[in-house]
């Protein structure tokens, strides 16, 4: 296993009780953007498992996280996808709202964990045990797996959505709040994919 190799079987399964045999690692991309749902990923991996290149996915390019993909696909346990559309995130805040899209997640897998391990400093709602991991998606495998499916769940999703709402580069920069993509707001308004709570202090 390389050097640099920061994430720690170790580690993830220090949370762990006796009776927890199944821990699934949770994720999601897409708080920041101006605009689409945020998106969070829930992965079961067999313990102890080595999956070369595996990482953060902030830290991966976009080819190495599509390569990824169906590698942590094909060896999990289990995984699952859930979402939390722009009106939920609105009406919700988007704390909330990437909660939302975490037990969706979750409660999407077939096989059912003991102890779920989220990204961040926060978990709320989840049936099982949850515990928080502050850089989790550095530290836990199943963590950084998960982060690696939401971040390409969601951006497959941007590509096809920028089909739908064209001129707004969607498929670019993911409705981050890039140059472009202010300007495009600027010039062609606010679509339905838009945040509008996230565009007060953009727009005039």
């Amino acid at each position: 296993m390389p050097k640099e190799y920061s994430l720690s079987w170790e580690d993830e399964l220090s949370f762990r009780t006796e009776n927890e045999t199944l821990v699934c690692g949770c994720d999601e991309a897409g708080r920041g953007p101006l605009a689409g749902p945020v998106v969070a990923a829930a992965v079961i991996l067999p313990e102890g498992i080595y999956i070369e290149g595996l990482n953060d996915s902030k830290k991966l390019s976009e080819k190495k996280r599509e390569q990824l993909y169906y590698i942590i696909r094909e060896q999990a346990i289990d995984c699952a996808v859930g979402w939390a559309e722009v009106y939920e995130i609105e009406k919700y805040n988007i704390l909330n709202a990437a909660m939302l899209a975490m037990n969706r997640a979750v409660n999407s897998l077939k096989v059912k964990p003991q102890l779920v391990l989220a990204d961040g400093n926060i978990v709320r709602g989840f049936a099982q045990r949850a515990v928080p991991v502050i850089k989790g998606d550095a530290r836990c495998p199943s963590i950084a797996a998960a982060s690696v499916l939401a971040k390409v769940a969601r951006d497959r999703l941007l590509n096809e959505l920028e089909l739908l709402y064209p001129g707004y580069g969607l498929g670019k920069h993911k409705g981050y709040a890039t140059k472009a993509h202010r300007e495009a707001l600027l010039s062609l308004g606010v679509s339905p994919l838009h945040r509008q709570s996230f565009l007060k202090k953009l727009l005039p």
